[in-house]
């Protein structure tokens, strides 16, 4: 398979236009990629940091088999490749002098770029997280129901999404996380944050929504102070913006977990939601000037 047929672009309308089709065939596999894009479309190119992201794509036979994008600081984000295709993208992409300071993709198709960035660099992959990709089946709501009530986050929330988007990235380990203002205000915009109050109206946890994008929707962030944890809290929002998905048309409703946390794995699948892949994510250490690590951030 020759390098060539891996096309680069930094312009996003291009990239749609002849990668969309690729993307809408499997919503699930490529949530990631649509929900960034759409991001990049509505709110702007410098959505997710203050550098200009680009995009790329791999056509073979008038098809296109493959496609990948960055927004720096964030590592390199992949669709499921086969063997041949990470190592010929990692010819392309060095070939290109593109920075790559880590990659997250599903399981098998980042450590096959890791090792093929190591071979062709001399970066040492160092392994961040080990993820498994859910999707809703019968929702199921928890019984009981934890006290109080869900409520579809407002403007009078902003201060308080702001605060909790910044401690759920330091609880994961992302003290560069993406802007939580900005963050905010791209969910508030579409009702994208449902909060769990105690009876007394008290805010204890909140569910995100991504927008509907391709008939798909992902729940992200979850979180739960940590003096709240362990009352349910978390599991009544996530059902009830679970539900919500379902409302506003999504046919796939889908989650990340995090694998080191059995705890939270075990609740999503008590609420309906089922595997369909395991993804990985590798930071890139020891690499030239010309290709120094960024930042890692998780949106």
């Amino acid at each position: 398979m020759p390098p060539t047929a891996w096309h680069s672009t930094d312009d996003l309308e291009e990239f749609l236009t002849r990668a969309g089709d690729f993307l809408h065939s499997r919503p699930d596999l490529h949530t990631v990629l649509l929900t960034v894009t759409e991001g990049l479309r509505t709110r702007g190119l410098r959505a997710y940091g203050d550098e200009a992201p680009f995009f790329g794509l791999l056509e073979e036979d008038g098809s296109v088999r493959g496609a990948y994008f960055r927004t720096p600081p964030h590592r390199l984000y992949l669709t499921p490749l086969t063997a041949a295709r990470v190592d010929s993208l990692a010819a392309h992409l060095e070939v290109l002098g593109r920075v790559v300071p880590g990659v997250g993709a599903e399981a098998a198709t980042a450590a096959g770029f890791a090792g093929a960035w190591r071979r062709r660099t001399g970066a040492t992959p160092v392994p961040y997280r080990r993820q498994r990709l859910y999707r809703l089946g019968a929702l199921t709501v928890p019984r009981p129901a934890p006290e109080g009530r869900p409520r579809i986050a407002g403007t009078r929330d902003r201060n308080l999404l702001v605060r909790w988007f910044g401690e759920f990235n330091r609880d994961v380990g992302e003290s560069e996380g993406v802007r939580a203002e900005s963050w905010a205000d791209a969910r508030l915009a579409h009702d994208g944050v449902t909060l769990w109050e105690a009876p007394d109206g008290t805010p204890v946890s909140m569910a995100g929504l991504t927008p509907l994008v391709a008939g798909q929707i992902r729940v992200a962030p979850v979180y739960t102070p940590a003096p709240l944890r362990g009352r349910g809290y978390a599991g009544g929002a996530t059902a009830e913006v679970s539900r919500l998905a379902r409302q506003r048309g999504a046919d796939q409703v889908l989650l990340f977990t995090d694998l080191a946390n059995p705890t939270s794995n075990a609740l999503y699948q008590r609420i309906g939601y089922r595997p369909v892949a395991d993804f990985a994510v590798y930071d890139f250490q020891g690499q030239s000037s010309s290709r120094a690590q960024s930042p890692s951030v998780r949106r």
